[in-house]
């Protein structure tokens, strides 16, 4: 199915965006830790939109730490909703979202996003396009479960998302150690594998 988001979507990390400033991006949606400064990185790019969000990459609650919360999902999705009302429709657009590392909060809000866009595309179909975008995607599952619900999906993406944990760990061994570490067993629990 054709995405009706957006004709360019981006995924990346805080240490990725210097090199996606010449790349005509449009709308930013920033994803980062509450105690990070303002980065300075976006002083370089065309003008843009820029939304930006701030909570922790977690899924437990922790000691001075912000959990994602459906308000934070809330927020993505009106990032969607200003992004698919807005007035040129036919004009170039290119989506960039960040967290830190472009690997779990960003790839959780990019896959909102989708699933926004496209709500009769199936979880395992916007799975596979987000690998195609992101191919180390772990999107957090404390938001996908928000979106989940939010979307009235059904279980449709928290699904999908198990299914994608399965094939992230059976391509990529090292995440069952990341992951751990990372004190995200239980992400590892939810994984089917196949």
């Amino acid at each position: 199915m054709e995405t009706t988001f957006s004709p360019v979507l981006t995924v990346c990390g805080i240490d990725e965006l210097p090199g996606q400033s010449s790349r005509n991006v449009t709308h930013v949606l920033s994803i980062v830790d509450p105690e990070l400064p303002e980065l300075e990185a976006f002083g370089t790019y065309a003008e843009h939109r820029r939304t930006t969000l701030r909570f922790h990459d977690i899924i437990a609650m922790a000691p001075n730490r912000v959990m994602p919360r459906p308000d934070h999902v809330e927020a993505i999705l009106r990032f969607g909703t200003d992004f698919l009302a807005r007035e040129d429709k036919q004009a170039s657009s290119h989506v960039l979202v960040h967290c830190h590392m472009g690997v779990s909060r960003s790839t959780a809000a990019m896959l909102t996003l989708m699933a926004q866009a496209n709500p009769d595309e199936s979880g395992e179909n916007l799975f596979t396009r987000l690998a195609a975008i992101r191919p180390q995607a772990w999107p957090n599952s404390q938001m996908i479960g928000f979106a989940d619900e939010q979307l009235g999906r059904g279980g449709d993406l928290t699904g999908a998302l198990r299914r994608h944990y399965g094939r992230q760990i059976k391509s990529r061994p090292e995440f069952t150690e990341w992951m751990t570490s990372l004190g995200r067993q239980a992400e590892l629990d939810m994984a089917v594998l196949d």
